[in-house]
């Protein structure tokens, strides 16, 4: 997710000087910078019982494969 997030904010620019140009860039990447953060974050918090981690667990196997096909697509 935070590989994905950061492909679609980043600038549709190719210099990152050149984000004050255009708001709708600085917006976008300032708003994917705090999402890939938050996403970052939240990855090292664990969950308080066994069931959070079976859920976890379970969703991880099923969206990893889902992850992926769309990193590779809009990539």
């Amino acid at each position: 997710m935070i590989v994905i997030t950061a492909r679609v904010a980043s600038p549709q620019i190719e210099q990152y000087w050149t984000l004050l140009d255009t708001p709708g860039d600085l917006v976008r990447v300032a708003l994917g910078f705090a999402v890939c953060l938050w996403l970052a974050v939240h990855l090292f918090i664990l969950p308080k019982d066994p069931g959070g981690y079976r859920t976890w667990l379970y969703l991880g196997l099923a969206l990893l494969p889902l992850s992926l096909l769309c990193a590779v697509l809009i990539w």
